[in-house]
């Protein structure tokens, strides 16, 4: 048995985790695959804000970035910040690295990065105790370890995912916000934009909300590296930690013009084409922004200068 968060490390970013190896488009479907309205409200984002460069952290297979450099060749400099090697697909102008420069002047934008950050999960007792929760990687199986000890995995519990009744547990953030506040430490001019679904203070899952996926179906969670493993991300947390507002999706990529209305029927006796096309357009769009789906997501904006 080892804790949660080694485990769930090793599984996805181990020498044979699952990303090492496996695009995330074939396990599972993010706004970015959903439609190409999401890398257009992401153009019209950074034209708002004057920004001139992407940087893509988390990009798997470089969608997002060859979205973008179809919708505005040349327009922005792209770069695409993946574990996997370059994409052999990509467009030539789109820059690629295993690691973030060390200097983003732009817009640094990751989508459904945070929720793959493993993190130590803990655990009410029955006598009242906070426990770290340990895993058998192959099995699955779990069991209560040892007190928590660390105070600012305390702190971080009181303040975020406060544990009231025994076997409620919590998957402690610490992580996520350490990796997207170095991530920001990066950005000198621009804006910063995480992506995610996640929860607040008020509305936490009171047993925590791990899941796993693979062939874009919820499976059992194994760390055994063969599927996905996320969690949904304290989003508050996270915002605290860099000096981020919070907002939906929805409303967020309706101002930045993602329009699921339908086209007015009349297009279709005068253009049936047309017609079909702007319905098409306006379902993925609808998609993008429903209530009860991707439209709940989370954006996470800190900007600099």
């Amino acid at each position: 048995m080892i804790d949660w968060r080694t485990a769930w490390d090793q599984a996805l970013y181990g020498d044979a985790g699952f990303y090492r190896t496996e695009s995330p488009a074939a396990h599972f479907r993010t706004s970015v695959h959903a439609s190409t309205a999401f890398a257009a409200a992401v153009l019209a984002y950074a034209r708002r804000h004057d920004l001139h460069a992407v940087v893509d952290l988390g990009a798997g297979r470089g969608e997002l970035l060859t979205a973008l450099d179809a919708a505005a060749p040349g327009e922005l400099a792209l770069l695409g910040v993946d574990l996997r090697p370059r994409p052999a697909e990509l467009p030539e102008p789109i820059g690629w690295s295993a690691e973030m420069p060390a200097h983003v002047d732009g817009l640094l934008f990751a989508n459904e990065l945070l929720d793959n950050v493993p993190c130590e999960v803990v655990e009410r007792d029955q006598d009242g105790a906070l426990r770290t929760v340990l895993v058998d990687p192959a099995s699955g199986a779990e069991e209560l370890g040892a007190p928590v000890r660390d105070p600012e995995v305390l702190e971080w519990l009181a303040a975020w995912w406060p544990l009231d009744e025994p076997g409620e547990r919590a998957e402690v953030g610490l992580s996520r916000d350490a990796v997207w506040r170095e991530a920001v430490s990066r950005l000198e001019h621009g804006a910063a934009l995480a992506v995610d679904y996640g929860h607040l203070r008020q509305d936490r899952p009171p047993y925590g909300s791990l899941r796993a996926y693979r062939g874009g179906t919820e499976v059992e969670v194994r760390l055994d590296g063969t599927c996905d493993v996320t969690a949904h991300v304290a989003v508050d947390a996270v915002a605290a930690a860099v000096g981020g507002t919070l907002a939906r999706q929805g409303g967020v990529l309706r101002d930045l013009g993602v329009d699921g209305s339908r086209p007015p029927l009349s297009l279709a006796s005068t253009d049936p084409q047309g017609y079909l096309r702007a319905l098409a357009a306006a379902s993925e769009a609808a998609e993008l922004t429903a209530s009860g789906g991707l439209g709940d997501f989370w954006w996470i904006e800190t900007r600099v200068g």
